[in-house]
């Protein structure tokens, strides 16, 4: 299926690695100038060399965007580097510990200034341009835990709540734009620090040390879903990108989950 994304320019917050490095990866296979982005300057450098080597067009950029000045920096860079973001895709985000007795309100205004306000402010820097264009796509990166908390991290699973609410919102005040707004909502990812996790965990339980039958148990034991197994990062970077394409224009405001069936609800 082509996306028609040949040429169109994407920013990918959080990409310099995990699954943000993965969807940056999957939109340059698809034709986009990818910008690779950090918080810090060389932070994205590592995965800006290794794509490139694959044959992709991307650059790297930074900019602390959990600070209104680190944001308008990034945007700005981005905008003298290729002059326009058709794709905005806000993934940048943080799991942090917690618990309801020793999380105190300073972390709770954190993991918010990190989760929610890093892609409004973003949102505020690129979504003009695009709407006075005629086009452009803003994709969230969430979390199937926004449908399905648990007691512990409560900050964390409040802050990725606010993101379904927010997409539709956004997707209202852009309107008849060309500009559409949704939420890719996965369940847990095979990134490398997941995997190293669990290949401990399955050391201690006596999984063994083959990964198809480390992540059956795992999802079983952790994360029980009908599919049997956990998401690679390549499956939530695909409909990320189909989410950016033409095909689906019509898509606007969603919260789509990719959780292998473990929501609790079909809503």
């Amino acid at each position: 299926m082509d996306l028609g994304l040949e040429g169109k320019v994407a920013l990918v917050t959080g990409s310099w690695r995990g699954t943000g490095a993965g969807i940056a990866e999957v939109l340059g296979r698809e034709g986009c100038r990818v910008l690779v982005h950090g918080l810090e300057k060389g932070q994205p450098d590592e995965v800006v060399e290794r794509l490139r080597g694959a044959g992709l067009e991307v650059s790297p950029v930074h900019g602390d965007i959990t600070t209104d000045a680190g944001a308008d920096a990034l945007a700005d860079e981005a905008l003298a580097l290729t002059g326009q973001v058709d794709i905005l895709v806000n993934n940048y985000g943080v799991a942090e510990a917690g618990d309801w007795n020793s999380t105190g309100t300073a972390e709770w205004v954190g993991i918010y200034q990190k989760n929610v306000l890093s892609g409004v402010r973003l949102v505020h820097a690129l979504a003009p341009p695009m709407k006075s264009r005629g086009w452009g796509r803003i994709v969230f990166v969430g979390t199937i835990g926004s449908l399905r908390p648990a007691a512990r991290m409560p900050h964390y699973y409040a802050s990725k709540a606010v993101l379904p609410n927010l997409c539709v919102s956004l997707a209202k005040e852009l309107g008849g734009s060309g500009v559409t707004v949704n939420l890719v909502s996965p369940g847990i990812i095979a990134t490398r620090e997941v995997r190293e996790s669990l290949e401990r965990r399955g050391a201690k339980k006596g999984w063994g040390s083959d990964w198809d039958t480390i992540q059956r148990e795992a999802s079983r034991d952790l994360f029980p879903n009908p599919t049997g197994r956990i998401a690679e990062i390549e499956e939530v970077a695909s409909l990320v990108a189909f989410v950016a394409g033409k095909p689906a224009s019509y898509i606007n405001g969603a919260n789509l989950r990719v959780d292998g069936g473990a929501a609790d609800s079909a809503v």
